[in-house]
């Protein structure tokens, strides 16, 4: 599990196909901060804009690190497949640590599309466009999550091509994740709040027979 707090931006260095086929993944070296690695393990989980993957191999001293990305995870995320991109990272979350965002699974639900991203005073305005599928678990003052990132909904408008929403961006969130990269027409990976997921299957169950 994951809060949706940025621990820190690494890069992807190198990656190298897993197979010849479609059906092979890729593996992927990450250049994190010097010193992000010093309590990390073999093993251990880190969120890469937003999708959790496994740690495969671990040089703490170079901050250097690999995951393996399966295909499926390839075909339902964006942003990890080309090398020199920055990532958002976070690490697992740790029963005694605060919960400074919201409850994140590191599971990817879609990729949506930014349609508007510009200053306005001293934050930023950021505009979202979600695949129809995912317009239901978006909310007014709901959560988010935008490639790894925890923020709050401040406008929803659904629309025939899925279901468009602004969030405010302060300029501490532009400076220390890769969401200040972002232009209009950039893809983005998209998590919904885990609470509507589960009020969407309570609501959706059938009545019990008694």
């Amino acid at each position: 599990m994951f809060t949706g707090i940025i621990t820190g931006v690494g890069r992807i260095a190198d990656l190298h196909p897993l197979g010849s086929s479609l059906d092979h993944g890729r593996r992927l070296t990450i250049e994190a901060p010097p010193g992000y690695l010093d309590d990390v393990a073999l093993g251990d989980s880190i969120a890469h804009n937003g999708a959790c993957m496994t740690v495969t191999t671990l040089d703490a001293a170079a901050s250097r690190f690999t995951i393996d990305v399966s295909a499926e995870s390839l075909s339902k995320t964006t942003g990890l497949a080309e090398a020199g991109h920055r990532v958002n990272l976070e690490k697992a979350l740790r029963a005694n640590d605060r919960l400074g965002g919201h409850i994140v699974s590191g599971h990817v639900d879609g990729v949506g599309q930014v349609t508007h991203f510009e200053r306005v005073g001293e934050s930023w305005e950021l505009r979202v466009l979600a695949p129809p599928a995912l317009a239901k678990y978006l909310a007014y003052k709901g959560s988010i999550t935008i490639n790894g990132v925890s923020l709050t909904v401040n406008r929803i408008e659904d629309r025939p091509d899925g279901c468009e929403f602004s969030i405010n961006l302060i300029p501490h969130t532009v400076q220390n994740t890769t969401l200040g990269d972002l232009r209009a027409g950039s893809a983005v990976n998209l998590e919904i709040d885990t609470v509507a997921r589960y009020v969407e299957r309570m609501l959706g169950a059938a009545p019990s027979q008694n």
